[in-house]
């Protein structure tokens, strides 16, 4: 646990939440600052400040969290679909340096943006990208 993290305090208890679920390892809670009906925060208790620093295992059961906290939602709130939204670093929209999963449901005609342009992969860039991975 980082002293100065709210989303620490948070996940310990320090700091009162609208939690939704909780067990050893998790905290998830409402956004207070939504961007639709529901829009929920996967927090583990343990810290780190971004997916590259958290624990494989922390990541697995992150995303089991996610999952079934996800499909109450939806299915409670009759929401017409989901986002999973995990961002890293300030370039990416993190504001907090404490991974965390953002669960938002989804309604017809909502006005939520979490979308972007089709680019086009080039033969260049795709060629570049695989060589890191060979």
């Amino acid at each position: 646990m980082e002293e100065n993290c709210i989303f620490c305090k948070i996940a310990r208890g320090e700091i009162p939440s609208a939690t939704l679920y909780e067990d050893e390892d998790f905290r998830v809670i409402l956004d207070l600052g939504p961007a639709s009906k529901g829009h929920a925060l996967v927090l583990p208790k343990t810290h780190a400040a971004n997916l590259f620093e958290l624990p494989d295992e922390t990541a697995q059961k992150a995303l089991v969290v996610a999952k079934r906290v996800a499909a109450c939602l939806k299915e409670g709130l009759h929401a017409d679909g989901l986002n999973l939204v995990q961002n890293n670093g300030a370039a990416a929209g993190q504001t907090v340096d404490h991974f965390h999963i953002h669960l938002i449901p989804r309604y017809q005609n909502d006005t939520v943006n979490v979308t972007w342009q089709p680019g086009e992969l080039s033969e260049a860039e795709k060629e570049e990208i695989l060589k890191l991975f060979q």
